[in-house]
């Protein structure tokens, strides 16, 4: 019980709404590292479950695929503004208590979706997933936190953000009849089970007792009123534009142009303030709009495995069901990079892991790039399991680097870090996967004319072929999309390298002539 620790100096948080720190027994560091786990995961499985089955999900609830694209798009907007309400929330009653209050939200919702399931009641139930797993996700870090000693307590930044990354290939691990049984009911009752077993976890094992203060000013509502819907707008056009196409559909326009107006007048407002929640000076300086640079060319990169290969895949009318093994060998590398970073982790070494994992990347997404026809899962054991450690790599150790460079500010500092990490992460995917996208798109279109126009238009024979082979045309030229695409991701990567490179390049010759008595500093 939180009034059995007995807490020294050193114990305390250094941020308000950080729990207390106090020594364990080995047992109890144990069960903090277990629980840990289990928050990491129900975090994004529940979303990732809805994502990886976004096709026939919406067939399931008589949803065209655009409307369905709706789903990932409430979530990962109201998981990238979650943390705008949830670090002062934290800071007045405690990341634990606020955290309850989401999970019984989220159980909530799902209860309602298993008793009508309804397309509103499913945009609830991601609403709720999204706040609900920015408020794990801190309870993930803060659990490793205990379960590690004093030096190693670093990574445990690292690997809180790296275990909800498990979701998404855990999810496609789970049977597609086991999600489909009586309406998709299945899918609604994993996450039910989701919140109940986070809440379960948190009554058995509560924090130590946090630091508390009065973190809300009447002004913050006003920045959230106006980011949120904005979110939302930039969100639902990026899910859409791909589907609809940009150019066909007006309202997409109008979409992008509202949201760019209202996160706009959001910043604006922030500016003017004496006490913001968002320190635009320090966020529009050069070292974090390298950061976040970095932070976005990777993410880019790293959606050509949640739409490259699998989109690739699905070409041959494969679906989970067939990806278990190749999302086994994803997870299992996953799990390899972690603990590599983790092996490897130290403050001066953080950009050349993030320069690694760009490596490791491109090197992945260069074998994705000489896919054909027939190419299966096995074939991309190598290159997707590369792209999942790439990811682990990536993920930790970009945290600690830009954590540490926003310890060196304050903790007034804090918000304004994690909005722009949760942004560069949710929101990047969600380009990512739209750019990527679409010029899939372009270039299927692009290889039909061309192959298209290898026939002689007088050869009878040839125009025959082509009438009654159209699916094979089309499926030819829309591997070779996805070879570009590859292409693309790995120059990406290898951009992101050679510039991270030329940084450490430049850092390491201002320090050489710095130090030299010839060129005093």
């Amino acid at each position: 019980m939180p009034s059995a620790y007995q807490f020294s100096p050193d114990d305390a948080p250094r941020f308000p709404g950080s729990p207390y720190t106090p020594p364990h027994a080995p047992q109890r560091r144990l069960a903090y590292a277990l629980t840990a786990l289990l928050l990491g995961i129900c975090a994004t499985l529940g979303n990732g479950l809805v994502s990886v089955n976004t096709g026939v999900l919406a067939g399931g609830l008589g949803l065209y695929s655009a409307e369905a694209a709706w789903l990932n798009a409430v979530y990962v907007a109201f998981n990238a503004c979650a943390n705008l309400v949830l670090i002062r929330a934290r800071s007045r009653f405690g990341i634990p208590e606020v955290t309850r209050v989401l999970l019984l939200a989220y159980a909530a919702c799902a209860v309602i979706q298993v008793a009508r399931p309804a397309f509103a009641g499913a945009l609830l139930v991601r609403a709720a997933s999204g706040l609900t797993a920015a408020g794990l996700t801190t309870l993930t870090i803060y659990y490793l936190v205990q379960a590690l000693p004093p030096a190693k307590r670093p990574a445990a930044l690292a690997l809180g953000i790296v275990l909800p990354q498990f979701g998404p290939p855990l999810a496609r691990l789970l049977p597609v009849e086991w999600l489909a049984l009586a309406g998709w009911r299945g899918l609604s009752c994993i996450e039910l089970a989701l919140p109940l077993a986070a809440l379960a976890a948190l009554s058995a094992l509560p924090l130590p007792p946090s630091l508390r203060n009065a973190a809300f000013a009447r002004r913050d509502f006003l920045t959230i009123a106006l980011l949120l819907p904005g979110m939302l707008m930039l969100c639902g056009a990026l899910a859409q534009g791909r589907l609809l196409w940009w150019t066909d559909s007006p309202w997409l326009g109008a979409m992008l142009a509202g949201g760019v107006l209202l996160t706009g007048c959001a910043l604006v407002h922030e500016s003017r303030r004496r006490y913001p929640l968002l320190q635009l000076h320090w966020l529009t300086g050069p070292l974090m709009l390298r950061f976040a640079a970095v932070a976005v060319l990777v993410r880019l990169a790293l959606a050509e495995q949640t739409f490259g290969a699998v989109g690739l895949l699905a070409l041959s009318g494969l679906n989970n069901d067939q990806f278990h093994t190749l999302f086994g060998c994803v997870l299992g590398a996953m799990a390899l990079g972690a603990l590599t970073a983790l092996l490897t982790m130290r403050l001066q070494r953080l950009p050349w892991q993030v320069l690694a994992a760009a490596l490791v990347i491109a090197a992945g997404a260069w074998l994705d790039s000489r896919a054909g026809v027939l190419t299966g899962p096995e074939q991309l054991y190598l290159s997707q399991s590369l792209l999942g450690f790439g990811t682990a790599l990536f993920m930790g150790p970009t945290l600690v680097y830009g954590f540490s460079k926003m310890a060196e500010r304050g903790a007034d500092h804090l918000v304004s870090f994690v909005v722009l990490f949760s942004v560069t992460q949710n929101v990047g995917g969600l380009a990512g996967a739209a750019l990527l996208g679409s010029l899939q798109t372009v270039a299927a279109r692009y290889h039909v004319q061309q192959l298209a126009e290898r026939l002689p238009i007088g050869d009878i024979g040839a125009q025959l072929a082509l009438r009654t082979d159209g699916a094979g045309l089309l499926r030819e030229a829309s591997v070779r999309a996805f070879n570009d695409v590859f292409l693309l991701v790995a120059g990406l990567a290898l951009l992101t390298a050679a510039f991270i490179a030329l940084q450490q390049a430049r850092r390491a010759w201002r320090q050489r002539f710095s130090s030299s008595p010839e060129y005093p500093a």
